[in-house]
């Protein structure tokens, strides 16, 4: 046992919180107390990134005009992929997708700009700074599942349209819709899952060991 080792306590609550995080998409209307919020944007902001350019950057949505705004573009893109889905198109329509309208904090989680300075950990893989602001986006929902908070994940919107709403400079990019708010209860399972759209794959099919598509051994 290594002495860095957290209690038993403290590693069932951090498993429990990875566990137990959902995608939420149904919320209550109720307010989040404003040092909650700040515990939440400070748990994502300690995430780790690529030569620790910190490239992630967090616009809070306070207009309901904006935020209507904002719901009508992933409305229109929730048409497009239904449409792309082909025969799966009206299984997909009956999903909730997005919960903009409905939670007491809308996110819009970005990539910064003049990202092209920073090479370190870049130079032949220019997307790890993408990888850095999705850590950031997974310590929020951890730090919301433990404060009891849900929050969901819209990636369904043209992110120009979006950077062009929220007037964002050159080189910057849109990457996520975030729902934070209050729910009457956390699903189960993924939503996806509960609605049979698809299922967790096993593990053992995704764990290779020394070359792909080698299946590893026991761990």
């Amino acid at each position: 046992m290594t002495e860095h080792r957290y209690s038993e306590a403290e590693r069932a609550a951090v498993y429990r919180a990875i566990y137990e995080r959902r995608d939420m998409r149904h919320f209550l209307p109720d307010p989040i107390a404003s040092d909650v919020l700040g515990r939440l944007l400070d748990a994502a902001h300690q995430a780790p990134s690529v030569g620790f350019m910190q490239p992630w950057r967090f616009i809070r949505i306070t207009s309901n005009a904006l935020r209507g705004q904002i719901h009508a573009l992933v409305e229109q893109e929730r048409v497009r992929t239904a449409k792309a889905l082909h025969e799966r198109e009206d299984e997909f329509m009956k999903l909730k997708v997005e919960g903009i309208l409905d939670c007491a904090v809308v996110l819009v989680a970005s990539l910064c700009d003049q990202r092209e300075k920073a090479v370190f950990g870049r130079r032949t893989m220019p997307d790890m700074d993408l990888a850095s602001l999705a850590c950031a986006i997974q310590n929020l929902w951890l730090a919301a599942r433990a404060e009891g908070l849900g929050m969901g994940w819209v990636s369904l919107f043209e992110p120009e349209e979006l950077k062009r709403l929220l007037a964002m400079p050159e080189g910057s990019r849109p990457a996520a819709i975030l729902c934070l708010g209050h729910v009457e209860r956390f699903y189960e399972k993924p939503m996806l899952e509960q609605e049979r759209w698809a299922e967790r794959m096993p593990l053992d099919e995704l764990l290779f060991e020394n070359r792909w598509n080698s299946r590893a051994g026991d761990i």
